[in-house]
Order: structure tokens, then C-alpha cells, then sequence
């Protein structure tokens, strides 16, 4: 029996955390002290998430996105993507980085089997992305891009999170790279988690905003779609351009109805909705011998707890109150 929650949505996708350590501390992820890192023997082991996986597959799972933290600095993170190639069922393998790593490892993660990358990137300024991940790595990052371009990513999706007063100023050169790449540049909109001792709702520039600053540049925007879009970005393209552009929006427009997603973080826990602190743990009894009937069981129970929506945007609802998680240990 597939998995469908109580909302009749079909849930296909899993995002899955394989660390929560980061190589960089960007303003939206996580705190930039007090934060510290789980001890090794609480993440999961690779051969424990290949089993939540295989049991997940025959019941719909066909989407797989690996994340962190930052993926690439898990020692075997190359040969966990070809362990999951080999699971039947699994259609596409994706991931998402920082780009640190990625001028190394692009080619590898190719060869590995990873056909679609994101790469989180909120500067082209060198200085300012020092200030926003307080790390001065913007020239690796950016060779990280052209290097995965170079070994056939295309297209390559580079998602920016706009905060107002900080990189707002830059959404124009964001949206000039579609240009002339067959890049796929994705507006983002800030959201409070693991960012309580820096998000207010004024400092989040909806999707709305971001596409009157390109349409009073370049006119009214295209929408652009193809068969494998599946996820939240809502997606357009400046006339004549061979990238795109896409606007994603959790704040002033969510788009609960359409969820099809799980995650499961770096230390075991499936968790159905990003915005909700509710978790199925998987871990434990992962680890005390369960069956894979145990397993499917848990899953199941996830959905009968997914949310029919989150509720960030109620008027009683604190920002970010709810969250007990920083980003980093939830997965980007």
C-alpha cells in the first residue's frame, strides 16, 4: 500500500540528512555560537539509512535528496550515492551543498549518480558572502559551480535566500546569471529556523517582492515548466534567457497542499513536516534489532501526524517559537 497521508497526499520524496556538521555558519542555518555538533555515534550509520530507504522504496519513495549540514564532508558520502543507486525503485538521486567541496567532487558525484544539484549560494560578493556564512570561501564556490557545469549538470540550481538589509541589493545580478547560463536561480524565502536571535518577519522578502525587482528590470516574466517539476518553486524566465528563475515561498504563500516530502534527519528522526518540531524516532529501535515491518510501521505513522499545513504564518504564532531545531540538524 503506498504511502498516502490523511490529507490524500502522495508522499515520494525523502530528504535525507547525513550530518548535521557544516564547513560554513550561514546567517538562516544555524546560531553563530552556542551550537554545537552531535557526537558521531548518535548519526546515523550509512548501512542504517540504505535499510530506511530500501523499505521505504516498494512503498512509493522514488525521490532520494541528500543533504546536511554540508553532505560533502562525510567521509563516504561518494560511495553512499552508488550504494543507492543500486536500491530498485529509487527514479532520481539529488543533493544539495554549500559548494565548498564542489569544485573536487563535482565530477565524482556525476560518476556516483547524482543528476540533480543545488548549490546554496546568497552573494557574488566576496566580502559579503564572508559576512552572511562567516567564512571567506566565495572563490571556491563559485569555481565549485562552473566545475559542476563543466561535468554536465545542467541545469544547475542555485538557491539564494534574500534577507533585507543584507543581500537584497543583489536579487538583479542574481537573476542576470539566467541570462546567458543555463542556470536555475531560486529565491528563497528567509525563515526563522535556527535563526530566532536574527529573524523578524520585516526581514523577509517575499516572492512577490523579489519578482517586481527583476519585472521592473526586465518586464513580465515567462512561466517556465517541464514535466519533472515537481517541488515548491514556482518558475518563470526573463524573455530570451537560458536559465530560469524560480520563487519559493513558505512565508506569504505556502504550499502545504501540494507536500509530498519526509525527512529524516542526520541523528534518526523522520520528521513529516520542515515547520512542525513533531518526530518519529527511528533510531532507536533501528538499533535494538526492530523488523522491516517495524519500519514501515513508523513511516505510516509519520503521516498520520504530517500536518495538513504549517501554521509560521498564524497570528499567534511566535516566530520561530516553535522550533526546538536549527536548520542544520533538521537538513537543508
Amino acid at each position: 500500500m503506498a504511502l498516502v497521508d490523511q490529507n490524500k497526499r502522495s508522499i515520494d520524496y525523502l530528504r535525507v540528512s547525513i550530518t548535521d556538521r557544516c564547513n560554513l555558519s550561514c546567517l538562516y542555518c544555524k546560531p553563530r555560537s552556542g551550537m554545537s555538533t552531535l557526537p558521531h555515534c548518535e548519526i546515523l550509520q550509512y548501512e542504517e539509512i540504505l535499510r530506511i530507504i530500501s523499505v521505504a522504496v516498494p512503498l512509493g519513495i522514488a525521490h532520494v535528496r541528500i543533504t546536511g549540514g554540508e553532505p560533502l564532508i562525510r567521509r563516504g558520502v561518494l560511495g553512499f550515492i552508488r550504494s543507492l543507486g543500486t536500491v530498485p525503485g529509487i527514479e532520481d538521486i539529488s543533493l544539495t551543498t554549500n559548494g565548498v567541496l564542489l569544485e573536487s567532487k563535482a565530477r565524482d558525484l556525476r560518476e556516483a549518480g547524482i543528476r540533480r544539484l543545488n548549490v546554496s549560494l546568497d552573494s557574488l560578493k566576496p566580502e559579503r558572502f564572508a559576512q552572511i556564512t562567516g567564512k571567506d570561501n566565495w572563490r571556491e564556490v563559485w569555481r565549485g559551480i562552473e566545475r559542476a557545469q563543466q561535468a554536465g549538470f545542467e541545469p544547475l540550481k542555485i538557491n539564494m535566500v534574500p534577507v533585507k538589509g543584507v543581500n537584497d541589493d543583489e536579487i538583479l545580478s542574481f537573476a542576470r546569471l539566467t541570462l546567458e547560463r543555463a542556470l536555475h536561480v531560486r529565491f528563497i524565502e528567509f525563515m526563522p529556523i535556527g535563526a530566532d536571535d536574527r529573524w523578524r518577519r520585516d526581514t523577509c522578502v517575499s516572492a512577490a517582492q523579489v519578482q517586481e525587482v527583476i519585472e521592473r528590470e526586465f518586464g513580465p516574466l515567462i512561466p517556465f515548466s517541464t514535466k519533472r517539476s515537481a517541488g515548491p518553486s514556482a518558475n518563470h524566465q526573463i524573455p530570451g534567457a537560458r536559465g530560469v528563475i524560480g520563487f519559493i515561498s513558505p512565508i506569504s504563500k505556502h504550499f502545504c497542499a501540494a507536500c509530498r516530502r519526509l525527512r529524516l534527519t542526520a541523528d534518526g528522526k523522520i520528521r513529516p513536516c520542515l515547520l512542525s518540531d513533531t518526530e518519529i524516532d527511528m533510531k532507536a529501535p533501528l538499533r535494538a534489532g526492530c523488523s522491516d515491518a517495524e519500519i514501515e510501521r513508523l513511516l505510516r505513522l509519520a503521516l498520520q501526524i504530517k500536518p495538513e499545513r504549517h501554521h509560521l504564518t498564524d497570528a499567534d504564532s511566535g516566530p520561530g517559537a516553535c522550533f526546538e531545531r536549527t536548520m542544520s540538524r533538521i537538513g537543508g
